[in-house]
């Protein structure tokens, strides 16, 4: 009987999480989901020299905007918690013994400064140094000392790191869900530190036993690990677990918007866009760095974006929804080379799903930025000017670029715009369109229109000779929708009092 599909999401709380890791818990999640799998949150800690405070719970609050819920995780609890490492801490040392028992592992004792200076003396004679089967019978580990040594060594808590003992030239033939068959060979691998002297896993072996102890049946992860691949397939072997040994997807990098090297944390706000789901606050320096959230972005955007970086659903559509995406993912269309990020693509699909939201939702958006600016807030009309602008907006924050004219007259007017439709005779013109617009008393976007084409029939001039200038004295500029709409919505007595107002500031 197959077993029940169980995939896990496993940051490392260094930092905020990047668009990149939400793309691997999304595809996670999409493949969950599919299957009627359970999605796990773990929180891989080990490394306490780069955990940074504050970091867990911004990757949980991420993934919550999001949309991406999990069912097990640190906060919620599950069947196989704890589900953070450094709570776990105590049951990964008896795994590496196990592996030294086995012979599959042995004890390192070399200082430090020893390693380093190897490191160096190899680059001076342009080589580089390996901790591997060609080195590691000259160095001082469990493999060239004697058993009494190693025993002394451990009793006085001198320090030591456990290290895997890689075969020696050995083929490793194994399956990656998006690359196929991928090979390996031993010779090129060294021999990994599996426990460090601060008695802490590193990740090869704690993400192995937490995966095996959680019954983890996929790891779908970034394409970085790859090269650790081989090494997590034979400690799979070497605890005789080859049976439990869960399928991999490792996905291909998200690249830099010039194509050139993976996206990095720093590249976001030195080009200009986010790169992380939620504004972050470094706890040690202060430095803010935004995010896609207080952007102005809607999650669902996000998701759709990241979708689509590294996978395609082989048609034409774009749009997706969270339960659409789960129906329609699959490895077999997530690519193998790195996907380019595109910030002008990311503010496209925003400013779809912002056109696409209903006019209600948009105008509770858009409330608080007018009461922040101290106007009488009337919903039905504000409701009014969204279904007019809606079309011209990216982000909700657009909104008071795009429609001030609607709440309060132009201070000044737009010199460039001035120059070209301000004629001689325009004064005169614009004075009779105000005392016919005086004295309508149908001042709706139709009668308004009918009004002003009835007058320029009538007098024999182009139709931008009156609405050109019109609208450059109501709004200060040429933007803004129709404009018998703006007049109709700011009113005659509003209408009126710009109209007086510019002819006598451009005069």
């Amino acid at each position: 009987m197959p077993r029940k599909v169980r995939v896990r999401f496993a940051p490392s709380p260094t930092g905020p999480l990047h668009i990149g890791g939400v793309r691997t818990a999304l595809f996670n999640y999409l493949f969950a989901v599919k299957h009627k799998g359970d999605f796990i949150l773990r929180i891989e800690d080990t490394d306490q020299a780069r955990f940074v405070p504050g970091a867990e719970a911004y990757i949980m609050e991420s993934l919550k905007w999001c949309g991406l819920h999990y069912n097990e995780g640190p906060d919620i609890g599950g069947p196989h918690e704890p589900y953070r490492q450094s709570d776990r801490k105590d049951l990964y040392r008896q795994y590496a013994e196990n592996l030294i028992s086995s012979g599959n592992a042995y004890y390192a004792f070399d200082e430090p400064d020893t390693l380093d200076s190897l490191r160096k003396q190899y680059e001076s004679e342009g080589k580089v140094f390996q901790y591997d089967a060609s080195t590691r019978l000259t160095l001082r580990n469990s493999l060239t000392l004697s058993e009494e040594e190693v025993t002394r060594l451990i009793e006085t808590s001198t320090p030591h790191v456990i290290r895997f003992k890689m075969p020696e030239n050995e083929e490793i033939r194994t399956t990656d869900l998006i690359r196929g068959e991928v090979t390996f060979h031993t010779a090129l691998l060294d021999d990994k530190v599996l426990y460090k002297a601060d008695g802490l896993p590193t990740y090869h072996l704690a993400h192995l036993i937490d995966d095996f102890l959680m019954e983890i049946t996929h790891v779908i992860r970034g394409e970085e690990w790859l090269p650790s691949f081989p090494l997590h397939v034979l400690l799979y072997k070497a605890f005789g677990w080859e049976n439990d040994m869960p399928q991999y997807a490792h996905l291909p990098l998200i690249l830099k918007p010039g194509g050139q090297g993976k996206l990095s944390k720093r590249d976001g706000d030195k080009m200009g866009f986010p790169v992380f789901p939620l504004q972050w606050t470094d706890p040690f320096t202060g430095e803010v760095s935004s995010g896609y959230r207080e952007s102005g972005y809607f999650p669902e955007a996000v998701i759709n974006m990241l979708a689509f970086l590294g996978w395609n659903p082989g048609t034409e559509a774009e749009f997706f929804t969270l339960d659409e995406l789960v129906d329609a993912f699959t490895f077999d269309r997530v690519g193998k080379s790195g996907a380019r990020f595109d910030p002008e693509k990311a503010k496209w699909y925003n400013q779809q799903y912002l056109k696409y939201k209903s006019d209600e939702e948009l105008t509770s958006l858009f409330i608080p930025i007018l009461q922040k600016k101290g106007f009488p807030i009337n919903p039905r009309h504000i409701k009014k000017v969204t279904a007019l602008i809606k079309e011209r907006l990216v982000f909700p924050q657009d909104f008071w670029e795009q429609a001030f004219y609607f709440f309060e007259g132009p201070e000044s007017y737009d010199q460039q715009m001035q120059k070209k439709v301000w004629k001689e005779d325009t004064p005169g013109i614009i004075a009779s369109v105000r005392e016919l617009l005086k004295e309508t008393k149908d001042f709706s976007s139709a009668g308004l229109e009918a009004l002003i084409k009835n007058y320029i029939e009538q007098n024999n001039i182009g139709f931008g000779r009156v609405a050109a200038p019109l609208r450059l004295l109501i709004v200060g500029s040429g933007m803004g929708p129709h404009l018998f709409d703006i007049l109709e919505m700011i009113g005659k007595e509003e209408t009126i009092r710009r109209i007086n107002k510019g002819l006598e500031m451009i005069q």
